[in-house]
């Protein structure tokens, strides 16, 4: 059926099923935020009150005008009405995702009640839509509020540092170990090739083996290691496929040079490649991981040229 055919009492039975969707997708939001950020499950448990007293006010007036019987209309039934995301993809993403998903949410319903006004005759169904239509508004004020009053007492603030050491634990730590074991152990057995055969080819063969090896034993190893359910890392998969990712990044950095047939010109690229990685590893471990920089640059360094000088010293003696 099309928006357009609706009649009242077929609109009031929307509305209902709508709130108590809504409802029930704050709920969702709150269970699956409350763990970690307690203020914006606070927020959504509020809100999914208000959606609660609005399904039973609809039901009343229902009641009222056509009787006990609702039927089932959804939103998905009515063609030219918005239909809500699953609610179940929604529960893992950062709480100013979930407001702003909320704050479409109650733009959606507001437009809805505005449009159903201009259908029902009855007076009564016309007011109730309306007030419901001007709650659905000032909802985002709502919102708002409680953001302030919950930024002024220091929540938002602690959710956002939540926030960042979670996206260090499950982004993070896993990318920059990929990152270091990837740019730093495939130094070796590359410039060992390299000094040893003075063949561009064969470097490049062995420095994308020791790349996707890598990649492929770091990317298990992470999986393996923790389910991330205490330490709250995050699923083990996700964790294991950043690492295998950038560990093979950084292994593949410093061999693309050797494509270039020119073994001096390659292997004076691969050098400026392998400094440049370093210097991203050193900021990255000063930027999350409140390392001083100059100590994580020394250290990151000194780690890489002890490779690289054995890679060296194997590849020409």
């Amino acid at each position: 059926m099309h928006f357009r055919d609706l009649n009242e009492a077929q609109l009031l039975a929307l509305a209902i099923t709508s709130e108590e969707e809504d409802g029930r997708i704050y709920r969702d939001f709150a269970e699956g935020l409350r763990a970690s950020y307690p203020a914006t499950a606070e927020l959504f448990t509020r809100m999914a009150d208000e959606e609660s007293g609005h399904r039973h006010r609809l039901l009343d007036l229902y009641q009222q005008k056509f009787g006990e019987h609702v039927p089932l209309i959804r939103r998905q039934d009515v063609e030219g009405f918005n239909i809500r995301r699953p609610s179940w993809l929604l529960t893992s993403i950062h709480p100013e995702k979930a407001r702003q998903e909320a704050a479409l949410m109650e733009q959606d319903a507001r437009r809805f009640y505005e449009a159903a006004i201009q259908k029902a005759g009855d007076a009564s169904v016309r007011q109730l839509l309306g007030d419901l239509a001007n709650e659905e508004q000032k909802h985002e004020a709502t919102a708002e509020s409680v953001n302030a009053e919950q930024t002024e007492a220091g929540a938002v603030e602690q959710e956002h540092e939540t926030a960042r050491r979670q996206f260090v634990l499950r982004f993070v730590q896993p990318g920059l170990a990929g990152l270091m074991d990837g740019s730093v152990s495939t130094l070796a057995p590359l410039f060992a090739a390299a000094f040893a055969t003075a063949n561009t080819t064969e470097t490049f063969k062995v420095g994308l083996a020791a790349s996707v090896g890598a990649g492929i034993s770091m990317g298990f190893a992470e999986a393996l290691s923790d389910d991330g359910k205490l330490s709250g890392r995050g699923t083990p998969w996700l964790r294991g496929v950043v690492c295998g990712l950038m560990t093979t990044l950084g292994g593949i950095g410093h061999t693309l040079p050797y494509l270039i047939h020119n073994f001096h010109t390659a292997t004076a690229i691969a050098i400026a490649v392998v400094i440049v990685e370093l210097g991203v590893i050193s900021w990255i471990r000063y930027r999350y991981m409140d390392s001083p920089l100059v100590s994580a640059t020394l250290q990151v360094i000194g780690g890489g040229l002890l490779v690289f000088l054995a890679g060296w010293l194997i590849g020409v003696g």
